[in-house]
């Protein structure tokens, strides 16, 4: 034996390493495995950011955008004691000693929304506004004005000097002054009349006159801002009626602003002076996060250890005073109604995608298949060829994860990192796990060549049975907690429920894997008997299909019931808005008078009814505040509902058209009726007035004359006045009739058209349009996130779901190729090769799209009762909400358009394969020993 032919066993043998070997071999697999992983990567670390940036986005608009009297944080404390000397009670509220509070004040405001000091002011102020009494002061009513006083911090800053000089101390104020300098803003002096060297003589209680003597004319700066807003006194006067007179007497009242240091001539007028401080929050810092504790932070400072910190500063008996509570209220409220809803969509969008990918790794092992089994006849161990497929899978899926969510990083700036890190991960743990596992398991045991797992002959075993039981099981409670909680988050945000839309396409997905055996035996049998084979052998090929097609049909109903869900619920939310506009106007326009009291003239009707788009005009007239008649059982209680004089036919019309209380015109006719012989009109009532007048008949009082009425129907709403109790009667029998209101209804009435109509019947009628009722629904940044997403689940369900069908059909793509080219060497043209793809795929595609919207409806009428979008609809409307529910409902082209993408795609995609196998010869497809 040579020396060559002796192995030097210290030396190890050489190899190839196997994870760069099977990278270079299948580059294309990988690459597209590691572009899914990082796509799928990025969708999930880009949704907790969405989800945390319009949140914070959320709470800081709701407080910026609040009026400033609502959102300002205020600390007042009446004037220094009277026992005190005068000097010290003079220094306490001059410039110095204000300014000091403020600054220990601001300290001590919590952190999660710590002032600005641009719009933040203090000083020192007169507690109610005092009578002046001079001549040159304008009196509508004969009745004098009355004006505050106020000095105010840094005014410079915040105005600009238009007419004479800024005010000025002259010496040192003290409580005994005789005269101080003042300013007052543009429409103060408008309305008053002041000019500078105007005089204002003020009492005091002493008896004797302090003189105000009017230096310059300001301008707000920034009007809006809380420095002016906090109290619109200081910038606008307002007309305001005398307390308990009738007919009201109106008076001006009006603010006038002191220099600083004049703080200390106040002490001696009547009107109870208090030292203020004013803090504007800041709060472009706030996160989701800190809404909790600013909260308990705001109700420490209102009675609790804050406050007693606030008055070892500003004096014992301070009052810290701020609506900031509410308006985080009305964030967390609106944030807990919409924050199950969009996680049912991540919910749903992540399961597909988790599908998807177990498809996409399931395909890769079918793929290698034969060289595992080799690999496991030439002895390898399941847990060595498992660690080497592991591998594999952590080199692909790892930096696509990683890269993923470097992507989404820039997306969203300010969101945390560590909930978007979740999400990469759980992707990558899922492709490290599942390759190896789906991979190798089934090689746990030898397998037969050319053995077939056919979905026709498929007996489901015992293990799946009972799966396939505890999955229906937690849909049917998912289903139910949700119907009855909702998704209001009263419970808390149960992942459970918030599933119940995917285990329901879990349960459908599961049914028809089971009963798809069925239809395809009869129509088996049903062809066979025909004469063409391309139909015989497509439905056979469709029937020995894998058994475990269960996770592309899963991947399908999924997808497409996501796809439902959430264009049900953007459609859900583009209803509620139609219908809260339409509650709100009551037609498709209006017109009328200050509480629709306001007579309209025939002209007007003749002009409104002849304008471009209106198809027909309701004459309204409306008596709000009738007394119902006192309850038969001598109860004293008063109750006032409104009487509605309309024309029968023309307001039933308006009333079955718009949906809201359709009633037959007949109910009003009093011609030739019983009751109207007697006198008795009868009325179209609420439920509530219907309860009150009872069956018989009752006379009403009303500004349109005495009438007596029996209930002749019922109706729990009405267009004229929606959110009011009610009696509608026919108006020709009113003793005193007038048009006050005009419904119009038509496709796109002419707003210019009405209002020159309106405008030239007289002043003081309104044109109110449906069109811009709807329009004045602006989504606040929570709300357009949420709706950002959902618009992102339906783009990307309808993504996977086409994924979906192209892995199912690249999984069998080798033997229909392989199929076709042996049918080609028997005579098979190409046109009969596309009939027969086509055919073979369709019996997976079609129950898929039909399967999907059925389940879609199916979903979204079993969730509809626990799904209300009042919430995502109406939070940022006009005024208050106008509907009490804004329920879920089935959107016909979210169900229909996503299924027919299905089956158009499964055709195309078969359409290629059949046009791309039919170039290449048989000889190409066709190898000896191939197992195809």
């Amino acid at each position: 034996m040579t020396p060559r032919s002796v192995r030097d066993r210290s030396t190890p043998a050489a190899g190839a390493p196997w994870v760069r070997t099977r990278l270079r071999t299948a580059p294309g697999t990988s690459w597209a495995l590691g572009l899914l992983v990082l796509l799928t990567s990025f969708l999930a670390a880009v949704f907790p950011r969405a989800v945390e940036h319009y949140e914070n986005e959320g709470l800081r608009h709701d407080i910026a955008a609040a009026d400033p009297r609502h959102s300002v944080l205020e600390l007042n404390s009446p004037q220094p004691e009277l026992q005190l000397p005068p000097a010290e009670r003079e220094a306490a509220v001059r410039e110095a000693a204000l300014a000091s509070v403020h600054r220990k004040v601001r300290s001590a405001l919590p952190a999660e929304v710590l002032p600005g000091s641009a719009d933040s002011a203090y000083g020192f102020r007169t507690g109610k506004p005092i009578p002046a009494a001079d001549g040159w002061l304008p009196r509508p009513d004969r009745v004098d004005p009355q004006l505050s006083y106020s000095t105010l911090s840094a005014l410079p800053d915040h105005a600009t000097l238009r007419a004479g000089k800024w005010p000025a101390v002259r010496g040192e104020v003290s409580e005994n002054t005789s005269e101080v300098e003042g300013a007052v803003t543009e429409e103060t002096a408008k309305v008053l009349r002041a000019e500078p060297g105007a005089v204002i003589s003020v009492p005091t209680q002493s008896g004797k006159v302090l003189t105000v003597r009017i230096t310059g004319i300001v301008a707000p700066e920034r009007p809006g801002s809380a420095y002016w807003s906090t109290q619109p006194l200081l910038r606008t006067p307002a007309l305001v009626p005398e307390p308990n007179l009738y007919p009201p007497r109106y008076h001006w009242t009006a603010a006038v602003l002191l220099p600083p240091d004049a703080a200390p001539a106040l002490l001696a007028t009547t009107g109870e002076p208090e030292m203020f401080w004013r803090f504007a929050p800041d709060p472009s810092g706030l996160t989701s996060s800190d809404s909790a504790g600013l909260r308990a932070s705001i109700a420490s400072l209102e009675g609790g250890p804050g406050l007693v910190r606030m008055r070892a500063v500003a004096g014992s008996n301070a009052t810290f005073a701020t609506d900031l509570d509410k308006i985080l209220t009305g964030y967390d409220t609106l944030r807990t109604a919409i924050g199950p809803v969009v996680t049912v969509a991540a919910v749903g969008i992540g399961t597909v995608a988790a599908v998807v990918l177990l498809m996409t790794v399931g395909l890769i092992g079918g793929r290698r298949r034969a060289e595992l089994a080799l690999l496991r006849a030439r002895g390898g161990s399941l847990r060595g060829i498992g660690g080497r497929l592991f591998a594999e899978a952590v080199v692909i899926a790892v930096p696509a994860a990683a890269l993923g969510l470097l992507i989404a990083v820039p997306f969203f700036d300010g969101a945390r990192l560590w909930p978007s890190v979740i999400g990469p991960a759980a992707v990558a743990a899922l492709v490290c796990v599942a390759l190896p596992l789906g991979a190798v398991l089934p090689h746990r045991r030898p397998q037969l060549p050319g053995a077939r797992d056919d979905l026709m002959d498929a007996r489901p075993s015992r293990r799946r049975t009972v799966a396939e039981l505890t999955a229906l099981v937690l849909a049917v409670g998912a289903v139910g907690g949700l119907r009855r909680r909702g998704t209001s988050g009263e419970g808390g945000n149960d992942l459970l429920v918030s599933a119940a839309p995917v285990l329901v396409g879990l349960i459908a997905a599961l049914v028809l894997v089971r009963l798809l055996p069925l239809p395809l035996r009869l129509a088996s049998r049903a062809v066979a008997r025909r004469r063409g084979a391309v139909g015989f052998l497509s439905l056979a090929r469709a029937g020995r299909s894998s058994a475990g097609g269960a996770l592309p049909l899963l991947a399908l109903l999924l997808a497409l019931t996501t796809a439902a869900f959430g264009g049900s619920v953007l459609a859900g939310v583009a209803d509620a808005r139609d219908r809260a506009a339409l509650h709100t106007v009551g037609a498709d326009a209006r017109i009328s008078g200050v509480l629709d009291s306001v007579p309209l003239p025939d002209r007007l009707i003749r002009e409104v009814r002849a304008a471009d788009g209106v198809r027909e005009v309701a004459a309204v007239q409306v008596v709000y505040g009738v007394p119902l008649p006192a309850d038969p059982a001598g109860n004293s209680r008063m109750k006032n509902a409104a009487v509605l004089g309309v024309d029968p036919a023309a307001y039933a019309r308006l009333a079955r058209s718009t949906g809201l209380g359709p009633f037959p015109a007949d109910r009003l006719r009093t011609a030739g009726s019983t009751t109207a012989k007697d006198g008795v009109l009868p009325v179209i009532a609420s439920p509530s007035v219907a309860a009150e007048l009872g069956d018989r008949p009752r006379e009403l009082s009303t500004a349109a004359g005495d009438i007596r009425v029996r209930v002749a129907g019922v109706v729990p709403r009405t267009v004229a006045v929606p959110d009011s109790d009610f009696l509608i009667v026919d108006a020709a029998s009113l003793p005193r009739k007038q048009t006050t209101t005009l419904l119009v209804t038509g496709g796109s009435p002419d707003a210019k058209a009405l209002r020159a109509a309106a405008r030239h019947a007289g002043e003081g009628l309104s044109v109110r349009l449906r069109s811009e009722e709807r329009e004045a629904f602006v989504d606040t940044p929570m709300q357009q996130g949420a709706w950002g997403i959902y618009a992102a689940a339906i783009v990307a369900g309808a993504g996977y779901a086409l994924l979906a069908v192209l892995l199912s059909l690249l999984r069998t793509a080798p033997e229909r190729v392989a199929l076709l080219a042996r049918l080609r060497t028997m005579g098979l043209t190409s046109r009969q090769g596309r009939r027969l793809l086509g055919l073979e795929a369709l019996p997976q595609a079609l129950p898929a799209a039909v399967g999907g919207v059925l389940v879609g409806w199916a979903t979204i009428v079993l969730l509809a009762p626990g799904v209300d979008l009042v919430g995502l609809a109406l939070s940022a409307g006009p005024g208050p909400a106008v509907l009490d529910t804004a329920p879920l409902r089935a959107d016909p082209w979210s169900l229909t358009l996503p299924a027919l993408g299905v089956v158009v795609l499964t055709a195309a995609v078969a359409a290629v394969q059949a046009r791309w196998a039919g170039r290449r010869g048989p000889n190409t497809e066709l190898r000896a020993g191939d197992p195809r």
